[in-house]
């Protein structure tokens, strides 16, 4: 790993921040390496019930390293000639991100643009500081969104609003994301962290593996018909039954305290 991309675990939360600040942590090839790991290795530790990802500086992450682009190097920068003719799909960030299972977070710091936006958007709750954009920029770029962004944008804010965006190659503010749903919440932006930490912290104190089958349902949802949906969440309901974390949770209802779950 290098220290492009920033690893670190508090607790039940891990905290993977892009680390090129006088880049405005644009992508390198390194850093989409080493965040499809760390992203692996957080979602295998039983230990981390939440992922939050954030930017050092004042950007989130403005894209692909479109400097180095420009000049022959980084990703893009050969025009496609380096291509091999095959795309390493399971490893690819956006494809990872999509199918773990462990709750993610973008705490966005500040502008999230083109690849940045669509990793943001693949993430599954983004909070954003009052002085944050995200830029869907790629037409204006010559390119289309090359990490889901297609997949995504419809599926949040519509067919309509989504168009609108991509086509015109928009920059949103925070109040405006907040507006099409984009993200949760906007805060200050010296309050982004603390409302980061108390919302993975609340989600951390639910029964986990309840929560990860919540999310993998989710992800079904979003390609099933409604009577194929509901047998696999009877499915997935059924070996939870037998977990001490759901009579953790009745025993804690029953008595009125807060529940202690250890995802068991």
């Amino acid at each position: 790993m290098t220290d492009e991309l920033l690893y670190d675990i508090a607790g039940s939360v891990a905290t993977i921040t892009f680390n090129r600040p006088d880049r405005m942590n644009t992508i390198t090839p390194t850093m989409l390496s080493d965040l499809s790991r760390r992203l692996l290795e957080a979602d295998a530790d039983v230990n981390v019930r939440v992922i939050v990802l954030t930017g050092n500086g004042r950007a989130w992450c403005a894209g692909l390293d479109v400097g180095a682009a420009a000049s022959g190097t980084g990703i893009g920068g050969d025009g496609g000639a380096g291509a091999t003719g095959e795309f390493d799909l399971r490893n690819a960030p956006p494809v990872v991100l999509n199918k773990i299972d462990t709750p993610t977070i973008a705490a966005l710091n500040g502008g999230a643009a083109g690849y940045g936006m669509d990793l943001a958007l693949g993430c599954d709750i983004r909070l954003a500081a009052s002085n944050a954009k995200l830029s869907a920029a790629y037409t204006a770029r010559g390119l289309v969104p090359e990490s889901g962004g297609t997949w995504l944008l419809p599926r949040i804010v519509g067919w309509s609003k989504a168009a609108e965006l991509l086509f015109t190659a928009r920059t949103l503010t925070a109040p405006q994301a907040l507006e099409l749903g984009l993200v949760s919440q906007v805060v200050d932006a010296d309050q982004l962290a603390a409302t980061t930490a108390a919302l993975a912290a609340k989600i951390a104190t639910n029964a986990p593996l309840a929560v990860r089958a919540a999310k993998r349902l989710m992800r079904h949802a979003m390609t099933e018909g409604l009577e194929d949906h509901v047998q696999r969440q009877y499915l997935a309901l059924l070996p939870l039954f037998g977990t001490k974390d759901f009579q953790e949770g009745l025993a804690s209802f029953l008595e009125k305290r807060p529940p202690s779950f250890n995802g068991e």
